[in-house]
C-alpha cells in the first residue's frame, strides 16, 4: 500500500472521537498523519491530545490560535486568556514544560508540496515567508477584521500553486475552493471530525460524540 498523507481537521481536545476517527482511517506505519491545528482547549481531553501528537513520530501539527494563546501566555507574553483557555491551562499546568516545549516546536504551516498545511488561512498575494502570524492563524475573510466571519473568504481569492489545507473556520462539511479545503467540521461543536487523505482525494468523518462547546456563529 502506497504512504498516505492524512490531514485531520481541528480536534480540541477531542480526543475520543480522534481515536474513533484514526480506527476509521486506519493509518499503517508508513502514513503520515498532519493536524491543522488547535489540538487543544475547548474539548476535555487535551492531555490525551498532546501526549499522542507529541510521541508518535508519524503524526505532525501546526500551531493554532488556541495553541498560540497558551503558548504565549506560558513565555510570559501579555495575553489575556479566554475562560476556556485558561480551563485548558490549568488541566495542562501539571506538565508545563513538556507541553510547552511541544507546541513551542509546532510550525506556522508544513509544506507538502502540491499542498500546504495551515491553521486558518493564507493572505492572497502575500509571499509564504512574508506571511504574518496572526493571518495564519487567525484569518478568515479580507476586510480590517481579519478574524470576521462577514466578508470575503480568503480561499475565495487566493490562487497560489498550492492547495492549501486549512482549519479555523466551523462548518457542517468541509469547506471547498478551487485551490484551498477547509477541514474544521465543528467537532467540539457536535458536529464532526475529519480526515482528508490526499492522495485519494477523500473525507472520512466521525460524528462528536456530544457539543462540548458553544459556536459563536450557527456552522454553514
Amino acid at each position: 500500500m502506497s504512504r498516505r498523507t492524512i490531514i485531520i481537521g481541528d480536534i480540541h481536545g477531542c480526543y475520543d472521537e480522534l481515536c474513533e476517527l484514526l480506527d476509521r482511517v486506519g493509518p499503517t506505519i508508513s502514513d503520515r498523519v498532519i493536524s491543522v491545528g488547535d489540538l487543544i482547549v475547548k474539548g476535555e481531553k487535551n492531555r490525551e491530545v498532546l501526549d499522542l501528537f507529541s510521541v508518535d513520530e508519524r503524526f505532525s501539527a501546526v500551531i493554532g490560535n488556541h495553541d498560540r494563546a497558551l503558548l504565549r501566555y506560558w513565555r510570559g507574553e501579555a495575553v489575556k486568556l479566554k475562560e476556556s483557555q485558561e480551563k485548558t491551562r490549568v488541566e495542562l499546568e501539571p506538565d508545563r514544560e513538556r507541553y510547552s516545549a511541544y507546541l513551542n516546536s509546532l510550525p506556522y504551516m508544513i509544506d507538502l508540496g502540491s499542498h500546504l498545511v495551515v491553521h486558518a488561512g493564507v493572505r492572497p498575494g502575500v509571499a509564504l515567508k512574508d506571511q504574518a502570524a496572526e493571518d495564519l492563524t487567525e484569518l478568515r475573510t479580507l476586510g480590517e477584521d481579519r478574524t470576521s466571519r462577514v466578508g470575503l473568504p480568503w480561499y475565495e481569492v487566493y490562487d497560489g500553486d498550492q492547495v492549501v489545507l486549512f482549519g479555523h473556520w466551523p462548518a457542517s462539511q468541509p469547506r471547498r475552493a478551487p485551490r484551498a479545503i477547509g477541514l474544521d467540521t465543528g467537532c467540539v461543536y457536535g458536529y464532526q471530525l475529519t480526515a482528508y487523505i490526499i492522495e485519494a482525494d477523500d473525507f472520512i468523518s466521525v460524528k462528536a460524540r456530544r457539543d462540548y462547546a458553544s459556536p459563536k456563529q450557527k456552522s454553514s
